[in-house]
């Protein structure tokens, strides 16, 4: 029993195509779309490319680049035979290609789900390349005369200015690593020295943080060293006191920056594949309603369309038949030594001796 059967009237299949027409040029343009989406996203990485590890996070913006191109080409082709089947004789020219068509887009439209998809997946991955990426550019604060790294420190202000964030996970990150460079260290002062001896890797650490991680919003001049001091500043007591500095991560700031993003864009994707699918389940239906059209000889007549011309059952059962006969024909017969045509009876050599050499004639009495 086909599934979705619905009959069609030569009306009825015109306007069909033409519909079909119209959806799948309104599809080129979501394909130009995606293209698009995924080259502002691969721009956006780049942006800052150099606060992430050495993490494979550009297969996703690459993968929507190829998907819209993709669907750029596959729906122009649709379009133009959408375009032909309005004319019953101009449909003989793609009769063998519409099915191929189909089940090729069919397929093709998986890969837009898989795209969907992976734009909420991503954010475990791009968590872990920020986490390391921000931890070594950290590093490189202080490094402003070191070739290749010396824009890290402009690029990290910038950054927690624009995000009004502070360090990695949080303002206490600072703490851990040496951000002033020893050109601007006094070392004649025995507090410097006795800072770097204090420390086994001889790093200059205190509980100082950059000017950038200092709140602009808070009514107090910014307090952005002896954090954990209270007798150095006046009516301060860093345990309960909100210090007016930047309290969210920079690794959390971007997350949720590209998240966001990157939900926008699933959401996008998804509602184009179901679009995909609904023009695709049209095209379905015109090529059944014009074969069968073909088939009864009239162009004028009613026809049936459907979605499978047996059920979903019954379609597997047939394809998975096909395939098992496929596997059969192309399997080898190795019982004699590989030979397909050893058992093959030849009429020449039927009656050939033990040493294949025809048995001679015995002349006739008579």
């Amino acid at each position: 029993m086909a599934v979705l059967k619905v009959k069609f009237t030569k009306t009825k299949r015109d306007k069909l195509a033409q519909v079909l027409w119209i959806l799948n040029w309104i599809s080129v343009v979501t394909g130009a779309i995606l293209f698009s989406l995924g080259l502002f996203l691969k721009v956006e990485l780049n942006k800052r490319g150099e606060l992430m590890a050495e993490q494979d996070v550009q297969y996703m913006p690459n993968m929507l680049i190829a998907v819209g191109l993709i669907a750029c080409a596959i729906n122009f082709l649709g379009g133009k035979i959408c375009y032909d089947c309005v004319d019953g004789a101009k449909f003989l020219r793609w009769k063998l290609i519409m099915l191929p068509y189909i089940v090729c887009t069919f397929f093709f439209t998986f890969c837009v789900l898989a795209g969907a998809l992976m734009c909420y997946s991503m954010r475990g991955e791009l968590d872990e390349s920020l986490n390391l990426g921000l931890t070594e550019a950290m590093k490189s604060y202080k490094d402003t005369d070191t070739p290749g790294r010396c824009y890290l420190k402009r690029t990290l202000d910038l950054l927690q200015i624009e995000f009004q964030c502070c360090g990695n996970s949080g303002y206490k990150d600072w703490f851990q690593i040496q951000w002033i460079s020893k050109r601007y260290l006094d070392m004649s002062q025995k507090e410097v020295v006795d800072r770097l001896r204090s420390n086994v890797e001889g790093k200059y650490l205190m509980d100082g943080v950059p000017f950038s991680c200092c709140n602009t919003f808070s009514p107090r001049p910014c307090i952005q060293h002896q954090l954990t001091n209270n007798s150095a500043h006046f009516n301060y007591e860093h345990q309960t006191e909100v210090l007016n500095l930047w309290m969210r991560g920079c690794r959390q700031a971007l997350l949720d920056y590209y998240t966001h993003i990157m939900q926008s864009i699933g959401l996008t994707v998804l509602i184009t594949w179901l679009f995909e699918l609904s023009v695709l389940t049209g095209v379905r239906f015109l090529q059944t309603s014009l074969e069968n059209m073909l088939r009864q000889g009239d162009p004028d007549s009613e026809s049936d369309g459907w979605l499978l011309e047996n059920s979903f059952m019954e379609t597997a059962r047939i394809n998975l038949n096909i395939i098992k006969t496929l596997g059969k024909c192309n399997q080898i017969d190795t019982a004699n030594n590989g030979d397909p045509n050893i058992n093959v009876p030849s009429s020449s050599k039927a009656n050939y001796g033990p040493d294949n050499v025809p048995p001679k004639q015995t002349p006739d009495a008579s």
